[in-house]
């Protein structure tokens, strides 16, 4: 390419794609010096036809008030790709040097919504043009940073996507041959606003280790790869602990105490209604327990089991949802499993702590009573941890938000009810 001057220029503006191949054979730190007679319009249309990298790399290089005249001219995805993985402080002040109207299109172009593959996908991929050598191709590859890629996608001079080819197969080929001999097609592509569930069952599908973003015209935007997805996820589920023990998602470790308490507090409040419920039914034997006061020791023992068993079937369908492992129609599977799941353990359980209130009390009528109320508790606390989750999904709500609370009612109510009511029928064999 020759220096900068007009000629260069009215190149640029005429075949803006041959421009931007000729960059892209160019090492980072010539690129700012070749592009320095580009008028800013020009520029940032050759700029529309450069890969990621090379963009990121000749931007950084551009003093400040050609930094702002290339924004100012900048195509949605150029846009998108020269901001959206830039430190938050260099943003802010790049943008304030903006006109205003330029700066509110920016700043909505890079709000990407939370857990969208525009969010969670990374700008910076390496990307080989179809008309490169597997040589060209491989020294591309060698010269960014990316690291522990197993693909990388081809595009076309209008930043299409093409196909991708499998770095090894690059490795084992000759350098002399073109790239499209080793091209593939891609099993898969998501749009910016797809949603993160939407990525997780391609990528489950095609055990890639990255899965393509492109715009409305099919453009290539960046790549989700695998471990951003897994961290994405990882926060989610985090974030899913709290809610299901109704703590806000938004608090920290070291949120300050008065966020925590405005967090926390409205759901103690239910939390403490539904503990009331739970207290009402045992209430309706206050005869029966005074007359045989063993019962009072053994109630949280079957709470207690119908409570953990609720929250192991409660955890198991909530994953599954979220993993899209099962939906709406696959509710009647989920309540039999849990079923079975249930009355197999309470079963086991009865025996074993039936045997150890009768050495505790001696009693064959007390024994008999916790092995009832075990199973039958345990069946309850299955099909409550299996059905609230997917009740919620159904009606639009979030299963990670209420279904703990929800769940611990039922469970507690169930062990409650079938304990002591098993007691009243069977209190000729209790001791009095």
């Amino acid at each position: 390419m020759s220096p900068a001057g007009a000629i260069e220029n009215e190149y640029a503006r005429r075949y803006p794609a041959e421009a931007a191949e000729q960059l892209d054979a160019l090492p980072a730190r010539e690129l700012a010096a070749a592009t320095e007679g580009l008028e800013p319009d020009t520029l940032a249309v050759v700029m529309e036809y450069l890969s990621p990298i090379k963009n990121a790399g000749l931007f950084e290089r551009l003093d400040g008030e050609r930094q702002l005249a290339v924004l100012e001219r900048a195509a949605p995805r150029l846009a998108i790709t020269l901001l959206g993985d830039m430190h938050e402080a260099r943003l802010d002040a790049l943008l304030a040097g903006l006109r205003p109207a330029v700066r509110e299109d920016l700043e909505r172009l890079l709000a990407f919504p939370d857990n969208t593959a525009g969010r969670l996908m990374d700008r910076a991929y390496v990307g080989a043009r179809v008309s490169m050598t597997v040589q060209e191709a491989l020294t591309r590859l060698q010269e960014s940073s990316i690291r522990r890629a197993r693909s990388m996608f081809v595009i076309t001079p209008e930043q299409k996507l093409a196909g991708r080819v499998d770095i090894q197969d690059l490795a084992l080929a000759r350098g002399d041959e073109p790239l499209r001999q080793y091209m593939q097609p891609v099993e898969g592509v998501v749009e910016t606003l797809a949603p993160r569930e939407e990525v997780v069952d391609l990528l489950d599908r095609t055990r890639l280790d990255s899965v393509p973003v492109v715009d409305a015209d099919g453009r290539l935007m960046g790549v989700v790869r695998y471990r951003s997805l897994f961290r994405a996820i990882e926060d989610v589920a985090t974030a899913d602990l709290q809610k299901m023990v109704g703590v806000s998602a938004d608090e920290r470790a070291l949120s300050t105490p008065g966020f925590s308490v405005k967090r926390r507090l409205p759901w103690l409040h239910i939390n403490l209604l539904t503990a009331f419920l739970a207290a009402a039914v045992v209430g309706l034997f206050e005869d029966l327990i005074a007359q045989v006061t063993a019962l009072a020791v053994l109630l949280p023992v079957v709470a207690g089991q119908s409570g953990n068993a609720g929250s192991q079937a409660l955890a198991v369908t909530i994953r599954g949802l979220a993993l899209k492992e099962i939906g709406m129609r696959e509710w009647r599977k989920v309540l039999n499993k849990e079923l079975v799941v249930g009355a197999v353990n309470g079963l086991v359980l009865a025996l074993t702590c039936g045997l150890g209130v009768y050495l505790w009390s001696w009693s064959l009528g007390l024994a008999l009573v916790i092995g009832v109320a075990m199973v039958l508790s345990m069946i309850a606390a299955g099909i409550s941890g299996a059905l609230v989750p997917i009740l919620l999904t159904r009606f639009g709500q979030d299963p990670a938000t209420a279904s703990s609370i929800i769940l611990t009612t039922v469970t507690d109510v169930a062990g409650f009810f079938s304990f002591l009511g098993t007691a009243t029928l069977l209190v000729f064999m209790l001791p009095q």
